[in-house]
């Protein structure tokens, strides 16, 4: 009969795109659940660096001009701005703050990987800026504030200075304690300077080292000495990101499956 051979077609086709939408709902949910992904970056974060304090004389007296003798008319803190921003630039892995010294200390930078933005606040930085005298001790304590809560296995302090101290409010045998307490290690420079046995003192009793500059080129080498003594370890975490795709399929899946019931329902 014609009808009935009609009917057995429509639901032979219908049959057919039964089964190939369940076999193509579970091909969808088995890809979702494979969650496919696409590798998009992989970073690389630097760890076990070295926290730097650059503690600097920021006193009238390191106007003095006649430090470096090719450019007679750079003044001491010039000289050492161009030398300290150079310094940063060499220490990709490590966390650098910033404190200067003059009537009082001031903290100029908390500890930052961003170079950048160090040797911006080190470019603003001027003589006087703390005023005209010389709190280094003071300054010392300051650093202290800023590496005694620091995770990092190697804390040091870059103490540069020009003079003897004249305006601490902080006796010397504190500072000293505070730095041994939170294990932190202190070089000290002095530019043209008098101030030799306080500098090695604090130097000697935080297993750091004294250093003595009396120009340009001196200072050079103290600071490429510090980066020598001073080695950060390479070690790096690796970090994936990845883009998660599992959903598109997952919605395919979805949908088609409605469509089956709607089917099924409709039979």
């Amino acid at each position: 009969m014609p009808h009935l051979n009609l009917l057995n077609q429509s639901t032979k086709k219908s049959t057919i795109l039964i089964n190939l939408l369940k076999y193509l709902t579970v091909i969808l949910a088995i890809t979702a659940l494979a969650s496919p992904i696409k590798i998009k970056n992989a970073q690389f974060i630097n760890s076990d660096g070295i926290d730097i304090v650059l503690n600097l004389d920021t006193s009238d007296s390191m106007k003095q001009r006649g430090f470096n003798k090719f450019d007679l008319q750079q003044n001491r803190f010039d000289v050492v701005k161009e030398l300290a921003s150079d310094f940063i630039d060499k220490r990709t892995n490590d966390n650098i703050a910033l404190v200067v010294f003059g009537n009082s200390a001031l903290i100029a930078s908390t500890l930052s990987f961003d170079k950048n933005a160090q040797k911006e606040i080190l470019n603003y930085l001027d003589i006087g800026i703390v005023g005209p005298r010389t709190a280094l001790i003071d300054s010392l304590a300051s650093s202290v504030k800023i590496l005694k809560n620091s995770k990092a296995l190697s804390k040091i302090i870059i103490l540069l200075s020009d003079g003897e101290d004249t305006s601490s409010q902080i006796p010397f045998n504190i500072a000293l304690k505070l730095l041994k307490k939170y294990n932190i290690k202190v070089y000290t420079i002095a530019i043209q300077s008098q101030n030799r046995y306080v500098l090695n003192k604090i130097a000697k009793e935080t297993n750091g080292k004294y250093f003595n500059a009396n120009s340009k080129e001196d200072l050079q080498n103290v600071y490429k000495q510090i980066n020598e003594l001073e080695k950060s370890k390479l070690k790096k975490n690796k970090v994936v990101l990845k883009e998660y795709y599992y959903f598109y399929p997952l919605f395919i899946a979805t949908i088609i499956l409605i469509l089956l019931i709607y089917l099924r329902n409709k039979e």
